[in-house]
Order: structure tokens, then sequence, then C-alpha cells
């Protein structure tokens, strides 16, 4: 048995909440991050649950519209055939990226989020 089958690999997107009921009724989400989808970047990106809150606060602080966090299982993902790699984010951190749409099946729980007063992202 293979890491992937014995043990459940948790990645998060973070993702305004209209989009994602999008999602729900078209089968599938295709944005990639804030202002940009799949088909612009060519990939989904992810974070590991020590990862979101940095990139929450950095890329959607200013952000009026909902959010929510996809928890997706990464074990159904692989088994769709769909590449998830760990790639550098642009300062030698790795982050989890999805190289296909997400499928409403991959998620585990939807989360709501947001930001506190003092702009702390909360999930």
């Amino acid at each position: 048995m293979s890491h992937y089958e014995t043990q459940r690999v948790t990645i998060w997107h973070l993702a305004h909440r209209d989009d994602w009921r999008a999602a729900l009724d078209s089968g599938e989400y295709r944005i990639s991050t804030r202002g940009a989808t799949l088909d612009d970047v060519g990939f989904i990106h992810a974070s590991y649950s020590e990862q979101l809150s940095r990139v929450a606060e950095f890329v959607y602080a200013d952000d009026d519209r909902e959010l929510c966090v996809l928890v997706l299982d990464e074990n159904r993902i692989r088994a769709d055939g769909v590449l998830v790699a760990d790639e550098d984010g642009g300062d030698g951190e790795l982050f989890p990226h999805i190289y296909g749409p997400i499928k409403p099946s991959w998620v585990l729980e939807v989360r709501e989020a947001g930001f506190d007063a003092d702009k702390k992202f909360r999930c």
C-alpha cells in the first residue's frame, strides 16, 4: 500500500462563497486564486493548514466578498488522476498546486472564513 492509500492528506483552498456555490451547480470549481482562473494559471492554488492564514491575509485581507475554505482530500484528487504537486510559491516555500478543476466529491468540509476586526484570518 502506498502512503496515499494509508493516510488522509488534506489540502485547503480559500474560495469566495458565491464561486463555490456556482461550482456546486456546474459540477466543478475552476478558480485558481483571487482574480485568476484555472485556465489563466494552469493550476489551482492550495495550501496546507499551517499556510492558510498567511495566504489569506496576503491575498484576501482587503476583499469584502464572503469567503469559505474548501478542505480537500488529496487522496481523492489523485485517485481521479489529477496531479497535485508541491511547488515553490516564489520564496522557496512549497505549496500544493492542483492541476485540474476541483470536483465537489473531493471536498471533505466547507468552513466559514473571514477576518476579525484586527484583520486576522479566522476559519
